[in-house]
């Protein structure tokens, strides 16, 4: 009798077993199938490992995390938008180009349109702000002077003591009967101090605001939580724009966890004048539109844009998981592969998928000198950790690496080619930059601007330290093991 109920303990042990065992290989053969399909190598490889070693894990994380894309009817409006901007900008030329051209630039620049859709335009100028608070100032100053509108979009955009100068003068445009109209992303400000209190004050001056991104299943607004838009960019009156890395925040976020550390960031913003600020305008609308099903009036202002004082060649290249392809990975990629004497590289968070890498130490057995600068402090564990697993090889190929020194974290993003020609935007040179941000970033073609970032990477080069792969070597085991393990979990998207 006693062995009866063992006998069926047993076997009914054995079932589960054997169901486990076949629902594992049905996971994992479906995973074969399913995650390779249209994703880049080494983020498939990753997806397939997590599957494999933590299968119950990975298929949460997959479920969560693992659709790289926006929703279906958000990239369709893309794809409308994209069409709508190439139908009026066709045939149109928008201000003086500058004269010989080197040809890869000029299929860079068919690159652009084709994926992006924003046209090249001439007469341009540009003005660079490496100092904190003299950027938010300065983007005061133009909001002080709309006439009709202003355009805001901020990936982190907060009211507090350093951008009060910047909200002050929001509310005295709104004031006098100018339309402002403000995009911040959702998840990024939802948990951040002043988050209440800004929005808030958008609405006491009469603002137009929207979360863009939101993730509000009860709502009906869902998405991968971690798509985010980046982007950071002013227009005013469609004369005047803004761009660049910098949030509308204080320097240390007025994060606890950064004030503790001294942690202050350091940013780049560029103010154009010219045709280009039409191009900066249509991406704002467009993620307006994106975001609320609103066709502005300003649209008209696409073909509008005056000349500027300058006569620089600039285009705007928008990138994100609305896109069908990686926008700013193919822009850098082409450039880095075009470059003849010298690259320099800004980047606060650098993790190159295998085509980047491989066109940057390309670069230095061409003979081309690669700059990279970073940090030498972290603020994200993970990609802190995963960008340092690029270090050796990158330091064997011959690239010089400048660790910008603490407690500042270098967060401008900006590239130069040779003496002519630059990127400066919000995209870092990381896989979530390529593949899970919105971002923005400018082209510009003239050794006028050239020198002017050639004057901040010097400012930069002075407050940073180099690395010597000597020193690098020396790194203790266990930070090697972990930034290889950061390395592995920062590819699966």
């Amino acid at each position: 009798m006693g062995e009866e109920p063992l006998f069926s303990f047993l076997a009914d042990w054995t079932w589960w077993v054997a169901v486990a065992f076949v629902l594992d290989m049905v996971v994992r053969v479906v995973a074969i199938v399913v995650i390779p399909r249209n994703r880049r190598p080494m983020s498939g490889m990753a997806w397939l490992l997590a599957f494999f070693f933590v299968p119950s894990i990975g298929v949460i994380l997959f479920l969560l995390i693992g659709n790289p894309q926006l929703p279906a009817e958000r990239r369709r409006k893309q794809v409308a938008i994209n069409d709508h901007i190439r139908e009026v900008t066709s045939g149109v030329e928008f201000g003086t180009l500058r004269s010989d051209a080197p040809t890869w630039f000029d299929s860079l620049v068919t690159l652009n349109v084709n994926l992006g859709a924003l046209p090249l335009t001439g007469d341009n100028d540009a003005r660079l702000y490496s100092d904190y608070a003299e950027s938010i100032e300065a983007m005061a100053e133009a909001v002080r002077r709309a006439g009709r509108y202003v355009h805001a979009e901020f990936y982190i955009l907060q009211a507090d003591a350093a951008t009060d100068v910047f909200f002050a003068a929001l509310e005295e445009a709104a004031a006098r009967g100018v339309e402002v109209r403000v995009l911040l992303d959702h998840w990024a400000n939802r948990s951040k101090p002043y988050y209440k209190q800004t929005l808030a004050q958008l609405d006491a001056m009469g603002a137009s605001w929207r979360l863009m991104l939101p993730v509000m299943p009860l709502k009906g607004h869902y998405q991968r939580p971690d798509l985010r838009n980046h982007r950071k960019l002013l227009v005013v009156d469609g004369e005047v724009a803004f761009t660049g890395s910098q949030n509308l925040t204080d320097s240390t976020y007025n994060l606890p966890v950064n004030i503790r550390r001294g942690l202050h960031w350091v940013d780049l913003m560029v103010r154009r004048d010219g045709p280009v600020v039409a191009s900066v305008n249509a991406v704002f609308l467009g993620d307006w539109y994106s975001e609320t099903n609103e066709i502005l009036p300003e649209e008209r202002d696409l073909l509008g844009a005056t000349d500027g004082p300058g006569d620089l060649d600039c285009q705007v290249v928008p990138s994100g998981p609305g896109f069908e392809f990686q926008n700013n990975l193919k822009l850098f990629t082409g450039l880095l592969y075009a470059a003849q004497q010298r690259i320099i590289i800004v980047s606060p968070y650098f993790v190159p998928d295998e085509g980047l890498m491989l066109a940057i130490t390309t670069a230095c057995q061409r003979g081309v000198r690669v700059e990279l600068f970073v940090s030498e402090e972290g603020d994200q564990a993970i990609v802190y950790h995963a960008q340092r697993s690029y270090y050796e090889a990158l330091l064997r190929a011959g690239v010089v690496i400048w660790m910008y020194r603490r407690p500042f974290i270098l967060h401008s993003k900006s590239m130069t080619i040779d003496d002519e020609v630059a990127i400066i935007g919000s995209s870092n040179m990381d896989m979530r930059s390529f593949g899970l941000n919105l971002e923005i970033s400018l082209l510009v073609r003239g050794s006028e601007f050239v020198d002017q970032l050639r004057e901040v990477e010097a400012q930069y080069r002075a407050n940073s330290r180099e690395l010597t792969l000597a020193e690098w070597l020396q790194q203790p085991l266990r930070s090697t093991v972990l930034d290889n393990l950061a390395r592995l979990t920062s590819a699966l998207q």
